[in-house]
């Protein structure tokens, strides 16, 4: 089955030359020109992976994406924000009203494909998936190939940035991750900037755990490390 890609952008052009690749590249395509043209496109569902600009001439795509991550049925749809504002402060605040990847324009649309396909991947949306490398640690499990969580069983439903944020944690675990190095490695921003991007995905990823948020402890003043359950030195997260 086709994966079905929104396209949103008030540029003519540019919505042009990017139908034409991922139609190429075999996906269903609908484009819209106006923020709320797309959410009311969205209500209909059935779209795996949303690419938006964030300067609209009505709803903002900002907007759009705060909406979409504030309703149940759209929390973890693929986000992937386009944007004439090259500035790290403005990369920031995509990543913080819920974009999972940011472009800055002028792109080429092979790269814009190329990170929409990445996303879909992590979001576990391409079907048939071959057996995997599988994290375990005591109530949580993580399938890195799918890009699939379960929490006692259970399957969550991670966005890509999340998962991303999940898994560099439990890769590294046992060790101390400083903001700015997850800022670096997860976000691809750079590592002096002050902001509470970090806390906040936390904050919703450990939502989303449940009874396995307790692994992700903060260390004041620094950032923070995935223990394994019941090791001596857990202690109880802090928000």
């Amino acid at each position: 089955m086709k994966r079905r890609i929104l396209l949103v952008d008030d540029e003519v052009d540019l919505l042009e030359a990017l139908l034409y690749v991922f139609r190429q590249a075999g996906y269903e395509v609908e484009t819209v020109t106006t923020g709320r043209a797309a959410l009311e496109r969205l209500e209909r569902g059935g779209i795996d992976l949303v690419i938006v600009d964030l300067m609209l001439p009505d709803v903002t795509g900002t907007q759009v994406c705060l909406r979409l991550r504030a309703d149940e049925r759209t929390r973890d749809l693929p986000i992937l924000v386009l944007s004439a504002r090259s500035d790290e402060m403005d990369r920031v605040l995509g990543f913080e009203v819920g974009a999972d990847d940011y472009v800055t324009k002028p792109f080429s649309a092979r790269e814009v494909l190329l990170r929409a396909e990445a996303l879909l991947r992590r979001a576990g949306t391409g079907g048939a998936v071959a057996p995997s490398k599988v994290i375990r640690v005591g109530a949580l499990e993580v399938d890195l190939d799918a890009h699939r969580t379960y929490v006692g069983g259970r399957e969550v439903e991670l966005t890509a940035l999340e998962f991303r944020l999940l898994t560099t944690l439990m890769e590294r675990r046992g060790r101390v991750q400083p903001r700015e190095v997850l800022l670096r490695d997860v976000w691809g921003l750079a590592s002096d900037l002050a902001t509470r991007t970090v806390d906040t995905h936390v904050h919703r990823l450990r939502a989303k755990l449940g009874v396995a948020a307790a692994s992700i402890q903060t260390v004041r003043g620094v950032g923070y490390r995935f223990v394994v359950p019941d090791a001596p030195e857990h202690a109880n997260p802090t928000s």
